[in-house]
């Protein structure tokens, strides 16, 4: 006879594998959002989840192994679509901006987390707590973003530095981290305005 996963007593449907860690990792979520990284342990995720502490166990070894999962799984069932209006600014208006509101609670949970104590029991800088936020980034010339406008002839790929590429999304990171909310319109406009496009525009494909 099969053992379920869950809590004895608890009218819920049987989970097992993929379903389970979902479920686990978005109660994960809910729970780091409600109390903190400092008051979360793998009983209240468990209790959350309806499930047991050794299924959790049995998936990562420590609370601090499960909130970098809760990160991964929160960070990828978020995507920011990217739009394509037909022009390069528009294009980075409005996709930094759904980017800063999708991720501004994600980084004021993490950071929250790193503050107590993530960074010092994972070893990890606060670059790689980024990473975790973001996920691993493509090369900048490689976004979807720019190879649109590559082929509107809006943007030469071949001539702009990655850096100034990279800097729209380096600077929304940023932002986020100081402030761990999302970042006012202006600013945006700023960014991509003020910043970026004067940078590119002596590279502009004629």
């Amino acid at each position: 006879m099969a053992i379920s996963e869950t809590n004895p007593g608890q009218s819920v449907n049987r989970r097992h594998g993929a379903a389970l860690e979902a479920a686990i990792l978005d109660a994960g979520w809910d729970e780091l959002a409600e109390v903190g990284y400092a008051r979360l342990t793998m009983g209240s995720v468990a209790r959350r989840a309806q499930t047991s502490e050794p299924v959790l166990y049995r998936r990562w070894a420590n609370k601090d192994e499960l909130a970098l999962a809760i990160f991964d799984r929160y960070r990828d069932t978020h995507p920011v679509a990217v739009p394509d209006t037909g022009d390069l600014r528009t294009d980075l208006v409005h996709y930094l901006t759904a980017l800063s509101d999708s991720l501004a609670g994600f980084f004021a949970i993490a950071a929250g987390a790193a503050f107590s104590g993530l960074l010092a029991a994972t070893s990890l800088s606060p670059a790689r707590i980024r990473e975790r936020a973001m996920g691993e980034q493509a090369p900048p010339q490689a976004r979807t973003i720019y190879r649109q406008a590559a082929a509107r002839g809006e943007l030469d790929l071949e001539n702009v530095a990655p850096a100034i590429l990279a800097l729209p999304f380096d600077l929304v990171r940023h932002d986020l981290l100081m402030d761990l909310e999302p970042l006012r319109i202006e600013r945006i406009h700023s960014i991509v305005d003020q910043i970026f496009l004067p940078l590119i525009r002596v590279h502009r494909t004629n």
